[in-house]
């Protein structure tokens, strides 16, 4: 997680985010840096607009909640009519033995 955090930060300085520039900064903020990792990473970020990138995910959540609150405020009044359902029963039993 840290090296992506140094690409974050070397991004957003207009640096190049390459290997060596996130070696220094995770050395600096001591940790040792594992070049498997890095080298991945500066492949994976090769010809990505990360500060696009983020835009993009900004408006993502916001999107994808309103289904999945209309889901849970189905669930909800699923759980409510159970509810009444059960309560119309046990007073319809109790009319029974009244």
């Amino acid at each position: 997680m840290e090296e992506i955090y140094a690409a974050l930060l070397l991004d957003s300085t207009g640096q190049k985010v390459d290997e060596a520039g996130l070696k220094k900064i995770l050395e600096a903020a001591g940790q040792k840096p594992e070049e498997a990792r890095l080298k991945a990473l500066v492949a994976s970020l090769d010809g990505v607009d990360i500060k696009e990138v983020i835009k993009q995910a900004a408006f993502a959540p916001v999107a994808a909640a309103a289904p999945a609150q209309a889901k849970e405020e189905k669930e909800e009044k699923k759980e409510e009519n159970a509810e009444e359902k059960a309560e119309e029963a046990a007073a319809g039993l109790g009319s029974l033995f009244g």
